[in-house]
């Protein structure tokens, strides 16, 4: 299991729909990756899910990834929440 933080930027500015481009990034991963925060918990790669989570800028996240490319996930999650 691979977690870390993140602090969401500005997504709205730079991607036109960041919730439709979260879950592509995520679904181009085989391992299962939670977005948490606070209460919540989400599957990255539910469009509901991350529609449901609120996500906005200043938003504190913690990424937590299972499976074989776990830290690339992570890593990828991360890059976007920080619009690198």
């Amino acid at each position: 299991m691979t977690t870390s933080k993140a602090t969401a930027g500005g997504l709205g500015k730079v991607y036109d729909n960041p919730i439709t481009e979260l879950v592509r990034i995520a679904c181009q991963f085989q391992s299962r990756i939670l977005l948490k925060s606070g209460s919540k918990q989400v599957n990255a790669k539910s469009m509901m899910g991350v529609m449901a989570f609120g996500l906005s800028e200043g938003t504190e996240v913690e990424i937590v990834a299972e499976g074989e490319d776990e830290a690339a996930s992570v890593k990828a999650v991360e890059d976007f929440l920080a619009c690198k």
